[in-house]
């Protein structure tokens, strides 16, 4: 390996070692403002489920409830820093053109992330959560431990908010060639199957109605995925045709 080769794969290596850096400052720094504000992050996060009262099973709970929350909280509030980097390193493999999209992408990545958070905090998380606790039926009294319903909320938000990004990982490999926007539409039987086991998964209850409302955004984003891909696969072509059409034009 020539000197030249070395040093730029040790570039590369500084480089991801750097953003690797920043991102965890991010991190870090968005942890200690969530942790500051962890109480009011745990309020936001029991308007859900209405009056209900959390308690603490050992002494050690309470600290180990706030440093969740407020892991929780960084991820959501650091979650565009830690794009910017990802995107920053891949950036230098990317043509002009493609670099232009770069910040439009980012954007898309967190309005889609923050979506589907909203949606499960407003629309999934109370009918979800009145059903489970229904089901006692007076039979049994809550004894809701704090830990235990902050890892409930926090990694159900999480994981609505990563399906959301679905449609832009499927564009991506629209984009990269990878799928084609007409298999899509041959298979959508198959894609129904499969969002309909992701909802059964990440829904907090087994609510056929529950399960419904995470279903049918995924349905509608499946569908704009499609929709995407036929406008980037139309806009691919048009530029090789002019392209093509350049290069005849200089030969002549």
């Amino acid at each position: 390996m020539s000197d030249s080769i070395r040093m730029t794969y040790l570039q590369h290596l500084e480089e991801l070692r750097r953003r690797i850096i920043v991102s965890a400052i991010g991190l870090v720094a968005a942890w200690i403002v969530c942790w500051l504000f962890a109480w009011d992050i745990l309020d936001l996060m029991k308007k859900p489920a209405g009056n209900i009262v959390l308690n603490y099973m050992s002494p050690m709970e309470p600290f180990l409830v706030r440093f969740k929350l407020a892991l929780f909280g960084a991820i959501l509030l650091a979650m565009p820093v830690i794009l910017f980097e990802i995107l920053g390193f891949a950036s230098p493999a990317l043509k002009r053109k493609e670099k232009s999209y770069t910040f439009g992408i980012m954007a898309m990545i967190v309005v889609f992330f923050a979506g589907g958070v909203i949606f499960g905090y407003n629309v999934i998380m109370p009918p979800g959560i009145r059903w489970l606790m229904g089901v006692a039926q007076q039979q049994m009294n809550p004894v809701m431990s704090a830990s235990s319903y902050v890892n409930f909320v926090g990694w159900f938000m999480l994981g609505l908010g990563v399906s959301f990004e679905t449609p832009l990982f499927i564009w991506a490999l629209i984009a990269l060639g990878v799928l084609t926007p007409e298999q899509l539409q041959k298979q959508w039987r198959y894609a129904l199957i499969i969002i309909l086991l992701v909802a059964s998964v990440i829904t907090p209850d087994w609510s056929p109605i529950t399960m419904a409302l995470v279903a049918i955004p995924m349905l509608i984003l499946y569908l704009l995925c499609i929709i995407l891909g036929r406008i980037t696969i139309a806009r691919r072509r048009r530029r090789e045709k002019l392209a093509a059409e350049a290069e005849e034009a200089a030969a002549a």
